[in-house]
């Protein structure tokens, strides 16, 4: 791997790792982080189409990229609502490894990977690992302890929370799987992703705004979020170069983009707040290595 392509492969890691913090500092509720998220990215798209001159694919190239951002505000407005429930320390690491195991089992049971029986045992230990890790990242020590984002998170918080992730990772893998369908190169699936990503959050807000409670279009956070969307524009479009074949590969360009879980993780413990105690700490710090070690894991296995 040459130091370029690994630069790129990193790319993801800090947008990605960088945008939950974000999210999460600039506040709102979901729909409002979804509407600054996805208005953001498409902004950025635009802005890298005309820069680069990129004309806009058609066709069935058009409709992949397309569901390819709409699955993912599909997933990504579940995960706000987990943040909610169990703050972004500890959904970040849960969404990651369920990616991880879905990545995976997608590649062997659909694209063949992982051949050899060696290369089967060696892959569903790392997957494994990942579970064990997934689950230290949500242990809680005081099971009666009122849950806000920032304070702590219940037992039952936890389980919602990771019910919530677990559904978004069908938009995400989603997301991932559309583009290999098709031919075409990253910055050619970057805007017609956008405009997917933007068309489902505007739905959710009009869907949301049916409720007087709620005015999102009316609300500073939707804009504010715009901010962590080019954060997010950044990671998708290095993320849709790195993925390509000819640079770092679907496998490693994945596991690497991945790594966001590190920056995510104590982003959200130290930028936002996200008590925890000693012993959830060596938890979380200890779920976190196995989640990372098991997604190199992954990575290399032939």
């Amino acid at each position: 791997m040459s130091v370029t392509n690994l630069l790129i492969g990193l790319l993801p890691m800090i947008g990605w790792g960088v945008f939950p913090v974000l999210t999460g500092y600039f506040g709102g509720k979901p729909v409002n982080q979804i509407i600054g998220a996805t208005y953001g990215t498409l902004l950025g798209a635009i802005v890298v189409a005309l820069f680069t001159q990129t004309p806009l694919i058609s066709g069935k190239e058009f409709l992949f990229t397309f569901l390819s951002g709409a699955a993912w505000s599909f997933g990504q407005i579940f995960v706000f609502y987990a943040f909610t429930e169990m703050g972004v320390s500890r959904t970040m690491p849960v969404s990651t490894g369920f990616q991880l195991i879905g990545a995976s089992l997608w590649g062997v049971f659909v694209l063949g990977e992982w051949s050899t029986g060696m290369a089967k045992a060696v892959g569903f230990f790392a997957i494994f690992l990942i579970i064990i890790g997934v689950y230290l990242t949500t242990y809680t020590e005081k099971k009666d302890q009122p849950t806000t984002g920032a304070t702590g998170t219940t037992g039952s918080k936890a389980l919602k929370g990771v019910g919530l992730v677990l559904i978004a990772e069908v938009g995400y893998l989603a997301y991932s799987a559309f583009p290999q369908a098709v031919e075409v190169s990253g910055f050619e699936a970057f805007l017609p992703q956008g405009l997917g990503m933007a068309v489902v959050a505007t739905i959710f807000a009009f869907a949301t705004k049916s409720n007087r409670a709620s005015k999102p279009y009316r609300t500073k956070s939707s804009y504010t979020n715009i901010i962590s969307g080019l954060f997010f524009a950044l990671a998708a479009l290095s993320y849709l170069i790195s993925a390509r074949p000819s640079v770092n590969g679907l496998a490693t360009g994945f596991t690497l983009s991945q790594m966001n879980v590190i920056l995510a993780t104590l982003g959200g413990i130290y930028i936002l707040h996200e008590r925890k105690t000693s012993k959830e700490m060596v938890a979380v710090l200890s779920g976190l290595a196995l989640v990372v070690i098991a997604g190199i894991i992954t990575a290399f296995i032939k």
